[in-house]
């Protein structure tokens, strides 16, 4: 199974207990999905190890897990800053103009003048609504919030996002 073909839905912080629980940072937008997991993957750079989640607990804005190949503190240590990754089939469905962040990054973003902006390199989240941070062909980077009056078109197919310059977006 290749990467691209993954999608990350937490991190490992770190051990929680002696028996070989971790503390998962959610990087997905429904942490209570991991209750529907069964096998998810750990990231270990060279290849995925496959795992069997037993048991999930909450905490916080963590989430805890029991993994059945995991059964102390040392082995769970291992695993420490592990991506947590699922296929794409067992991916929540999106609904119309939803994307998975990891289908953006790499898009190449225009103006609606047809004027070449640069490559999308991070969505941020912010509460309000997402922000798209830009990197310019010079190096330099700016923001564009992920909004109807900004954010024309999102074409995964060509690759592009359409983007309108509202007053004084590049002025900074």
């Amino acid at each position: 199974m290749k990467n691209e073909e993954m999608l990350r839905v937490g991190v490992i912080t770190t051990t929680h207990g002696v028996r070989g629980e971790v503390k998962v940072f959610p990087t997905t937008d429904d942490a209570s999905r991991f209750k529907k997991l069964k096998t998810v993957y750990l990231d270990l750079g060279k290849e995925l190890m496959p795992v069997t989640i037993e048991g999930v607990k909450f905490f916080k804005q963590m989430v805890i897990l029991k993994l059945k190949e995991i059964n102390d503190m040392d082995q769970a240590n291992l695993y420490r800053n592990k991506d947590i990754l699922i296929d794409r089939e067992h991916a929540v469905p999106l609904k119309k103009d939803e994307f998975f962040i990891c289908d953006l990054i790499g898009l190449s973003c225009v103006s609606d003048e047809g004027e070449e902006l640069g490559e999308l390199v991070e969505v941020l989240k912010t509460g309000a609504n997402d922000v798209f941070e830009i990197k310019k062909p010079d190096g330099d980077t700016f923001l564009v919030p992920y909004i109807d009056d900004c954010v024309k078109q999102i074409s995964l197919e060509e690759k592009k996002v359409t983007i309108h310059i509202l007053p004084g977006l590049l002025d900074l």
